[in-house]
């Protein structure tokens, strides 16, 4: 790490270096003051020529004659603290977002074009071990059964086995034969058979889970020995350059060398659905500015890149990155071990905990039992009728241990295990894994589920739904990102099947909703396409999503849209803006040319989307209402007429906020688009905050898009069957 100023030592480094300018170097010996009894000894030996005096010494012990002993091995050694100095002062206090990637790469002997030397990345990859997060060790199938010996009951069991082992060796008709030892024998098989269910199947549900992680090893591309290969994500070391693309999962904690357009979404680090623009500049951080979470220079393991491209240098892996450290704060901090064997005290399942509490009440009950017999047996000179000769109190002994082992239920443990084996197959049934086979028993037990919303109990898959355009209502039918279903028609229009309209209330071509969709193509990065599966799958930012599938659905694809207006210009989403703003121009001269290819029913009438240049901006509402002076409006009468362009008054503007306000209500994500014509054809300003100013002002507002994450199937049943079973649903998000 960089240190930009001189601050705590740097003194010290300039009187070094200003002592450092001679060739010769001096002893701790020579700088020290000679040691003398008395000034007129010291006298007396320069006088008669015992002192030879050097010069050199004497002009550079005077330069320290007032330095303690640490001084002095200081000065006596300017070569090695002037370098250590300037290792701290290049190293010391900057963070690693700030440093400059050249340091950087060279601290971590890697090149930043290069990459690192595949032979340095082995060697790098034995000392820090691979990029993932520690997991425990596998338990074997011989341990899994040692641990189910060591429940309260089993070893109850097995102690009464041993007792009735015992008695029948000392007091059995025949103690040399097997049949005395049937109880003995009959306990430990049962032991040993609950045992060794429970063992197996936890054993089988581990290797399931181990064979379904290597089947989903990621794939990472970086540069080493000056090329672009892919590797295990858990090959990757500190040193190495990663290459990040749209879609890819950030694999280490690394410092980006450059970025085009890259925003990643860091909702596993701060809990934010919104993607973050990231940046390759440093910018200076304001006095009293607090420090930020997730620096723009920096991307994080495990986040992803939801639009760009960039090159990264890998700082931090495994357990160091900051997921890592979070992985940390999960894990015991004094281990899981209970002598040789892993403490499972602290996860067990209620029932785990009733059986060990039954026990404990068993075992004293039946010790207290049969102390009772044992004292009133003794006090009454008991004795073994078919044997006098065995004393009272022996006798009793074996009648008290006896009741002991009857006492204790044989057969509890294996019903109990059978009955959780049955429940690890029906659920395995139901494509659930289960780790441990007590945990079946949880799920019954539980009161209150707790879950999340995205992703969770919705598809995670944002959709149109709504949209408002020139004061018209419109809805969107479909789910999901499939383009070929679905479709739009006038607003209260209802779906027969949920997906197609009939015919008299399609709207797909009404140059009004034509004219917000194209407008918001143009403002968008997105992509959509279809995967190696077949499925249709969006890359880019999660917001933008629903607006190229509603664009897909009307036929509206930006790759089309590419054939007449090219960008030439882009503002990205900020938290301080609200809005995106991108700038297309016409890609020919020739613009009657464009106009009359251009297929699409558009409000050319009210607005110019074929000016030498045309601004469009899409975000907030209410940021995006304060920069419009005009907007679209249609006539209502006839649905196919083109909108004309009015000026923004209170009263419209306040009309537009209660239909946001209206949206909003249903739980739907609106997004304002607006557009603004340019006749000026100059450059735009390079500062982003200058060319916001320049294309966010007397916008023409477009019109309004709203989005809903859709719950997932049978969603609603399983909340409805978890309330009929009394059970509590918590819905935790950080939308509200």
């Amino acid at each position: 790490m960089v240190k930009d100023e001189k601050k705590e030592g740097g003194k010290t480094l300039e009187m070094i270096e200003e002592g450092g300018k001679g060739d010769r170097e001096f002893t701790e010996e020579e700088l020290a003051p000679p040691h003398r009894a008395t000034v007129g000894e010291a006298l007396s030996e320069i006088v008669k020529g015992k002192a030879p005096v050097d010069e050199e010494v004497e002009k550079e012990r005077h330069r320290h004659r007032f330095d303690n002993k640490a001084g002095i091995v200081i000065a006596a050694h300017k070569t090695e603290t002037l370098e250590t100095f300037t290792q701290l002062e290049v190293g010391a206090d900057i963070e690693v977002h700030e440093a400059p990637i050249a340091l950087l790469a060279s601290d971590l002997n890697s090149d930043k074009d290069k990459g690192m030397v595949s032979d340095e990345a082995k060697k790098r990859l034995l000392e820090d071990g691979p990029n993932e997060l520690d997991k425990p060790p596998r338990i074997t199938l011989c341990m899994l059964f040692i641990i189910q010996l060591t429940q309260v009951i089993i070893a109850l069991l097995i102690a009464a086995a041993v007792a009735s082992a015992v008695i029948s060796a000392t007091a059995g008709s025949s103690p040399g034969s097997v049949l005395s030892y049937v109880d003995s024998i009959a306990i430990a098989i049962i032991v040993f058979l609950n045992a060794m269910v429970a063992a197996l199947t936890e054993n089988s549900a581990n290797g399931a889970l181990e064979a379904l992680s290597a089947l989903s090893s990621p794939i990472s591309t970086v540069i080493r020995d000056g090329e672009e290969v892919e590797i295990p994500s858990s090959d990757i070391v500190r040193g190495d350059i990663i290459v990040l693309n749209t879609g890819d999962v950030v694999p280490a904690d690394s410092r980006l060398i450059f970025a085009t357009d890259l925003k990643v979404n860091e909702m596993l680090l701060t809990g934010e659905s919104e993607d973050v623009s990231k940046s390759d500049k440093v910018k200076k951080k304001k006095d009293g500015a607090p420090e930020k979470l997730t620096p723009e220079t920096m991307v994080f393991s495990s986040c992803t890149v939801k639009s760009g491209n960039a090159k990264g240098l890998v700082v931090r892996t495994g357990m160091d990155t900051r997921v890592g450290q979070i992985a940390a704060l999960l894990t015991s901090e004094t281990g899981d071990q209970k002598g040789c064997l892993p403490d499972t005290s602290a996860n067990q399942t209620p029932l785990q905990v009733e059986l060990g509490k039954l026990a404990v009440q068993i075992g004293f009950l039946a010790c207290a039992c049969c102390t009772i017999v044992f004292v009133v047996g003794v006090a009454v000179q008991a004795e073994d009728p078919d044997n006098d000769d065995i004393p009272s109190w022996l006798y009793m002994i074996l009648i008290a241990v006896t009741l002991t082992v009857a006492a204790i239920p044989e057969g509890l443990p294996l019903c109990v295990t059978i009955s959780l084996s049955t429940g690890c197959s029906d659920m395995v049934k139901e494509n659930v894994l289960m780790r441990k086979i007590a945990a079946v028993e949880t799920l019954g037990s539980a009161s209150i589920i707790c879950t999340d919303k995205t992703g969770t109990l919705t598809e995670g898959k944002m959709t149109t739904v709504k949209a408002w355009a020139a004061f018209r209502d419109y809805n969107v039918s479909g789910k999901g990102f499939d383009p070929t279903s679905g479709g739009v028609a006038r607003g209260g229009a209802v779906a027969a099947d949920e997906v197609n309209f009939d015919q008299a209330d399609k709207r797909d071509t009404d140059p009004s909703i034509v004219s917000l969709v194209v407008s918001a193509v143009l403002c968008s990065n997105a992509t959509l396409a279809r995967n190696e599966e077949g499925f249709w799958t969006p890359r880019g930012n999660s917001s933008e999503a629903p607006i190229i599938v509603l664009g897909a659905k009307m036929g509206i694809w930006p790759t089309d849209l590419e054939k007449f207006f090219g960008r030439v210009a882009e503002i990205p989403f900020s938290s301080s803006r609200k809005m995106m703003a991108t700038v297309v121009e016409p890609v020919k001269k020739d613009v009657a040319a464009l106009k009359a290819e251009f297929k699409y029913p558009i409000a050319a009438d009210a607005v110019d989307f074929f000016a030498p240049r045309v601004g469009h901006v899409k975000g907030a509402p209410n940021y995006i209402l304060e920069k419009c002076t005009t907007l679209l409006k249609s006539n209502d009468s006839d649905p196919t007429s083109q909108p004309t362009a009015v000026p923004m008054t209170p009263e419209l503007k306040a009309e537009i906020l209660a239909k946001v306000d209206e949206l909003s209500s249903q739980a739907l994500r609106v997004l304002a688009v607006a557009m603004r014509p340019l006749t000026d054809t100059s450059e735009l300003p390079e500062d982003v905050d200058a060319k916001f100013d320049v294309l966010c002002k007397d916008l023409v507002l477009v019109g309004l898009v709203a989005s809903i994450d859709p719950e997932r199937d049978g969603v609603k049943q399983a909340v409805t069957d978890a309330r009929n079973a009394s059970v509590r649903t918590v819905m935790i998000t950080g939308d509200y």
